[in-house]
């Protein structure tokens, strides 16, 4: 199965929807000499480049992620550098990687032997309520935006906070109409369910899920209901399947939190994976041995989701370098033919798989880039203001 796996993905390779190795480099002042991607960094982080290309990558949407406690400019300007450690990334090894903006790059790049390299901002914060910022880092390459992070926006609810706003605000209503507009894909990873059913109401085009699994399956705020995963036939979108524990392995939920706690009480932050980080989370493991999933758990939820959103309406998004624990066989970038090979044994097809894999978010982006031209014929650029919509500017 593992051969006819690493075959299938040698024609229909992974369009991963959500990799957080632009953090990563932050934490070395994005030194791209201390952290040479052309090398084994196995010891560091989840992904280089050798290990892509054994996982059978072709396309990764890199995630240009700050923290949701950044604010205002200082989120601005972090999420900028992260760009530009993409862009600087991709540029410096061009013989593996190609800057994709659209779908048709996805494609050229595959046909040249590249991995297509795309950006996404995960968090609303990275535009500091301005509509002008969104159109800032599309221009800049950013292809999709996650409406919130861990923490609520003043116009989107978070899965991870107390209800703000019931959802979206009249602005983020707007935020939604203007990315449509734009050509970026609206991320509903880490948004409250309420804020999934708004943002399918109000988006003309297709919506993504970069890095979220089925919440029937494994009951974490973070996944998403089968009502929800039902719209996305009728939308167009896609959910891609994330491999982060304590979001796919319902005994994996308590023990996170446990973990969680602990980093707080050694003053850390929970997401911190630095070298500080990681001593503090493997010495919390070793005392506390942690519940493990696997390809078959991702699997697990990978088959829900296919019967309620229908084959042409899933993907995968791992979060490698955005999680300090990944499944047992799943370990880093180079996992992605151990998921496909327990899929082939679960008897899906390799017409399938190819739709997982590659095709369907090569076609999600191509319908959003199809109604925006079509939007930008019929509308400019939206000058509204959060204090004109929401009544106040929260700045």
């Amino acid at each position: 199965m593992l051969a006819r796996a690493r075959a299938l993905l040698a024609e229909h390779p992974v369009v991963d929807g959500h990799n957080d190795l632009p953090w990563a480099l932050r934490q070395v002042g994005y030194d791209l000499d201390a952290r040479d991607l052309s090398r084994d960094l196995s010891e560091h982080q989840h992904t280089d480049i050798p290990r892509l290309r054994a996982g059978g990558l072709g396309a990764q949407f890199w995630s240009v992620f700050v923290r949701s406690d950044f604010a205002g400019d200082t989120a601005v300007s972090a999420t900028l550098e992260q760009i530009d450690v993409v862009r600087r990334f991709v540029d410096r090894y061009s013989d593996d990687l190609r800057l994709a903006l659209t779908a048709d790059d996805m494609e050229a790049a595959r046909a040249q032997g590249r991995i297509a390299s795309l950006m996404g901002a995960e968090g609303g914060h990275s535009i500091d309520c301005s509509l002008g910022a969104l159109r800032g880092l599309y221009a800049l390459g950013v292809r999709y935006m996650t409406l919130t992070h861990n923490d609520n926006v003043p116009w989107a609810d978070s899965a991870t906070d107390d209800p703000g706003v019931g959802g979206l605000s009249p602005f983020g209503h707007e935020v939604v109409r203007e990315m449509n507009r734009l050509g970026m894909l609206v991320d509903l990873s880490h948004v409250a369910p309420s804020t999934m059913r708004h943002a399918l109401d109000t988006s003309e085009a297709p919506v993504i899920f970069s890095h979220s699994s089925a919440r029937a399956v494994c009951d974490h705020v973070r996944n998403v209901p089968d009502d929800v995963l039902e719209r996305l036939a009728g939308n167009g979108g896609i959910a891609m399947a994330t491999f982060v524990p304590k979001f796919i392995l319902p005994e994996a939920i308590e023990w996170t939190l446990a973990a969680d706690a602990n980093m707080q009480a050694n003053g850390l932050h929970p997401l911190d994976t630095s070298a500080a980080g990681m001593r503090v989370q493997r010495a919390f493991e070793e005392a506390n041995p942690r519940p493990l999933a696997t390809a078959k758990t991702v699997a697990d939820h990978l088959d829900h989701m296919r019967e309620v959103a229908g084959v042409d309406h899933i993907g995968v998004g791992g979060d490698y370098d955005g999680t300090a624990f990944t499944p047992a066989d799943l370990a880093d970038v180079s996992g992605y033919p151990t998921l496909v090979a327990e899929l082939l044994d679960r008897r899906w097809s390799e017409a399938d798989l190819s739709k997982l894999t590659w095709g369907n978010a090569v076609r999600t982006l191509r319908a959003a880039e199809d109604v925006a031209r079509d939007l930008q014929t019929r509308r400019g650029p939206s000058i509204a203001t959060i204090a004109d919509l929401d009544g106040a500017d929260p700045r």
